[in-house]
């Protein structure tokens, strides 16, 4: 992961530097925000490798700088980590659903931080060599990493990006959330199981009309992608 560069947004300069010390010493080159305007224009100019992006700040929000990020098309693949001193469920998930990649709750330890942005630098990666994926008029490209239903492109975040590519790679076989997380998120132990059933809705929404109903819950298992009913 060495020469990946972060972005720290964080309206607390201490914050800032601490993160900063720590990532740096772990082998990243990370740039400082302490907004989210400046972070906006930071992420134009630069093009970071993944945001660390802190929930509550003045005037623009974490969580709605997230948003705006992942309703553009020129930033919606830079993965984001949410900051957040909140550790109540709802608001993990609430970030999970903005489409963030993971969150992490102060106070943390510069090592698991760390740990958990190589983590998830990793399983946002891709798999960038393999070509186009057509099943009927549903159609995933790894190269362009669009996708595309019946001609038209697909609005699909990222983290749904991941599991559908993970769906049409691996047909047909019954998958249990815990193997979901392991395969997709890449086996962070730090996202709940409950994680893979908000995403799994959102990629049913996604796909729409009859390809959601190639997304199948298995009763007592967990998912399956199949063409078959």
């Amino acid at each position: 992961m060495s020469g990946k560069k972060i972005l720290i947004v964080d309206d607390e300069a201490p914050i800032r530097e601490m993160v900063t010390v720590a990532l740096e010493m772990a082998g990243y080159d990370c740039m400082e925000a302490a907004d989210a305007r400046e972070a906006h224009s930071l992420i134009v100019d630069h093009k970071p490798d993944l945001i660390l992006l802190d929930w509550m700040m003045p005037d623009i929000s974490g969580i709605e700088l997230a948003r705006r990020l992942k309703r553009s098309e020129l930033t919606s693949e830079i993965p984001i980590v949410m900051l957040t001193a909140k550790g109540e469920e709802d608001h993990k998930i609430q970030g999970l659903e903005t489409g963030a990649d993971d969150y992490i709750t102060k106070p943390f330890s510069p090592r698991e931080l760390a740990a958990r942005l190589k983590a998830v630098l990793r399983r946002t990666g891709g798999f960038d060599s393999q070509g186009p994926i057509v099943i009927q008029g549903l159609e995933l490209d790894p190269i362009s990493h669009r996708v595309s239903i019946d001609g038209d492109p697909a609005d699909i975040g990222p983290t749904e990006y991941r599991l559908l590519q993970f769906f049409l790679t691996h047909q047909e076989r019954a998958y249990t959330r815990g193997q979901l997380l392991d395969q997709v998120w890449g086996g962070n132990v730090y996202v709940e199981e409950r994680t893979v059933d908000v995403h799994i809705r959102r990629l049913r929404k996604a796909l729409g009309g009859s390809y959601e109903g190639y997304v199948q819950t298995v009763r007592g298992t967990g998912y399956r992608f199949s063409t078959k009913v």
